[in-house]
């Protein structure tokens, strides 16, 4: 049985491992998997390109040398049809319901007798949705055989917009690499006491990692550290770029927060090596379909401290056992958590193990297993 997965970009980092996962169990569940990768990259994620010595081994054609954003509607729609007609699949695996040539492969899909997986990382918090627009995913959806969802939020929306329970073939598809994040952060972690000094950073250190735009909500994360920054020994990292970034640095120097440290942007894989300098990992999002950081920052043994609107909280967040969730609207709220661990010091390690524990059933060997054996038996 053929499996064809249409995804956006080449080498997207918390896809390759999963891809190569499924490219090498296929036969063992009499499947096999070929990935159409439409574009090398996305403009806004043209440096997620693969790391030097990155072994992530998979049949894959991309069918455009060029950014997402350059191929038209009509270019994708007719590269997709092509390639399913020369692939000639049993099974085909959609990125989501948003792109209008990946609609086109769908009906052509039902028409020929394909079946359809649709890849599904909308929560149900995520944002407001119109009626119009709901309908509008319900009549798509009704047309898909099975889905594979990030979380049980994700979950929980299919089924909010009528899917059947039994049609989720897996709940746990928002993986990263653990083995290689584990490997890096216990490389860099050797060398944490040394790095802090060169980079003058405090005793602990609070760390954001993402984009600096306003939907990460980073000035009320600010505002919360300010209230507890007449704690000497912690420090604030802010790693990544973005257009709020000026602001941010701005509201500090206004403010007086000498123990916030802009770090500048970094390819995934070398995430872990700053994770190594900090100790609690923040999230703020005022709106974040997963939030896959949070895996790499559990994966790396760091306790989390988590908007209520990620749609990692269900499967990820065990509040006071390894960190805390919280109101992104409410900056007393996010004050509260981030003082707990200013005056408990001795709990980081603790809850960190214990994010260890709660990030394990997200393995990508374990949950590429369980896709492929749903596709042998239930498609």
């Amino acid at each position: 049985m053929r499996v064809l997965i249409v995804h956006n970009q080449l080498w997207a980092h918390y896809k390759s491992k999963l891809f190569s996962e499924l490219y090498q169990q296929a036969p063992q569940f009499g499947l096999s998997v070929h990935v159409a990768q439409i574009a090398l990259s996305e403009k806004s994620r043209a440096n997620m390109g693969q790391a030097e010595n990155l072994e992530y081994t998979y049949d894959y054609e991309v069918l455009f040398e060029d950014s997402l954003e350059n191929i038209s509607t009509w270019q994708r729609t007719r590269a997709l049809l092509a390639k399913m007609r020369r692939y000639r699949p049993h099974v085909l695996n959609l990125t989501g319901y948003y792109d209008p040539a990946q609609l086109v492969a769908l009906f052509y899909a039902k028409v020929t007798g394909v079946k359809v997986i649709i890849s599904s990382e909308s929560n149900v918090r995520d944002n407001n949705r119109g009626f119009l627009k709901e309908k509008l995913k319900q009549f798509i959806l009704h047309w898909a055989d099975g889905f594979f969802c990030f979380g049980q939020s994700s979950a929980a929306y299919l089924e909010q917009l009528g899917v059947n329970p039994a049609k989720i073939l897996t709940r746990k598809a928002a993986v990263v690499d653990n083995d290689l994040l584990r490997a890096r952060y216990d490389t860099a972690y050797s060398e944490r006491i040394e790095q802090k000094q060169l980079r003058n950073l405090p005793l602990y250190n609070f760390i954001f990692v993402g984009r600096l735009i306003a939907p990460k909500n980073l000035l009320l994360l600010l505002k919360a550290f300010a209230n507890v920054a007449h704690h000497p020994d912690w420090g604030l990292i802010l790693l990544g770029e973005g257009e709020q970034k000026a602001e941010l640095q701005d509201f500090c120097k206004q403010n007086g927060l000498l123990n916030v440290s802009f770090l500048a942007g970094v390819s995934w894989h070398t995430v872990p090596d700053h994770l190594a300098l900090a100790d609690v990992l923040v999230l703020p999002s005022i709106s974040e379909p997963w939030g896959l950081v949070v895996n790499e920052a559990m994966v790396c043994g760091l306790p989390v401290i988590v908007s209520e609107v990620c749609g990692c909280v269900e499967d990820l967040l065990k509040n006071g056992q390894n960190g805390f969730v919280f109101n992104p609207a409410d900056a007393d709220e996010l004050t509260q958590k981030l003082r707990f661990f200013a005056e408990n010091p001795a709990q980081i390690a603790p809850m960190g193990n214990a994010s260890r524990q709660l990030i394990a059933p997200f393995e990508t060997h374990t949950v590429a297993a369980q896709m492929l054996k749903s596709i042998a038996g239930k498609l």
